[in-house]
């Protein structure tokens, strides 16, 4: 016998169908399950009754969540732009204006003054 796989939408259907008055063993025979089946599911159903409530609040909580994730991986990928333009060969002695040489970004000086620029720069 083939297995069936059945969604929550229509487990619940079934389940509320029984909760409404509804004759068990006519749900069970109407769509092929045993009642230890119905009664699993009704027992399941009933213990997360109370997460059906809590649908909005998980919702602005998950949204907040992704708001702030959203603006800290873009604070590292900023930092991480940021770490490797500095690593591109400033730290030779290039930077004596506020325009390197090298690799032609804007920064402050951060090189020794008291080096000679290797392009004669001063």
């Amino acid at each position: 016998m083939k297995r069936r796989k059945w969604t929550s939408e229509m487990k619940s259907l079934i389940v509320l169908s029984g909760l409404k008055g509804q004759s068990v063993s006519d749900i069970c025979n109407e769509h092929g399950i045993s009642q230890a089946q119905y009664y699993q599911w009704r027992d399941q159903f009933l213990s997360n009754a109370s997460k059906a409530f809590d649908t909005e609040k998980v919702g602005k909580k998950q949204a907040r969540l992704e708001i702030e994730n959203q603006k800290l991986k873009g604070l590292v990928g900023e930092l991480t732009f940021e770490l490797k333009k500095a690593s591109r060969g400033c730290e030779a002695g290039l930077v004596y204006s506020s325009r390197c040489q090298k690799c032609a970004h804007s920064r402050s000086y951060q090189g020794d003054k008291s080096r000679p620029s290797l392009l004669g720069l001063s």
